[in-house]
């Protein structure tokens, strides 16, 4: 993890720096600088607005006693995509558009729940229960992840009836 951390936070913007000093070799460094300014703008501009689509949204699915999972998943990577629009850099920038895109937030949804299901079920006997609700993605029974640790048990039980509350015994 901490080697992951490294990684992110120097090897990234040691690329962004060489991307955007060569891009100022290839045009102009006032182009260069132009594109920070501009991505930034239209990028908060963007994360505004869809913030509060989301922000409506959620505030719709809570008042119809819903619960807004994905709403939330929407709106935490809106705010990671401001986050990273501000950021000056391309490849940030353009990760950045891509998670303010609503085909592609859904995507990149879709693979981190899946990355969250495979955790869970690498720990667990196969065969548990979807957490999420998607049992097409969960394992079947006898089925179950690569690297899963399979433990098959029986287990009987049976029921014991007590006295109820106000019956004597």
């Amino acid at each position: 993890m901490l080697f992951r951390l490294l990684l992110l936070f120097v090897l990234v913007p040691f690329v962004e720096l060489t991307l955007l000093l060569w891009l100022s070799e290839m045009t102009d460094w006032t182009y260069a600088l132009g594109l920070i300014v501009v991505t930034g703008l239209v990028g908060t501009f963007l994360a505004r607005s869809q913030g509060f689509r989301v922000y409506r949204e959620i505030q719709s699915e809570l008042a119809q006693g819903k619960l807004p999972g994905k709403s939330l998943a929407d709106g935490a990577m809106i705010l990671f995509a401001g986050g990273l629009l501000l950021t000056p850099g391309i490849l940030t920038d353009i990760f950045g558009f891509s998670l303010l895109l609503p085909v592609c937030r859904a995507f990149y949804v879709r693979l981190l729940m899946a990355r969250l299901r495979v955790q869970m079920f690498s720990a667990t006997p196969g065969g548990q229960p979807d957490p999420f609700g998607d049992d097409d993605m969960a394992p079947q029974q006898g089925q179950g992840f690569p690297g899963e640790l399979r433990q098959d048990r029986i287990i009987d039980s049976y029921v014991i009836e007590s006295p109820k509350p106000d019956e004597p015994e």
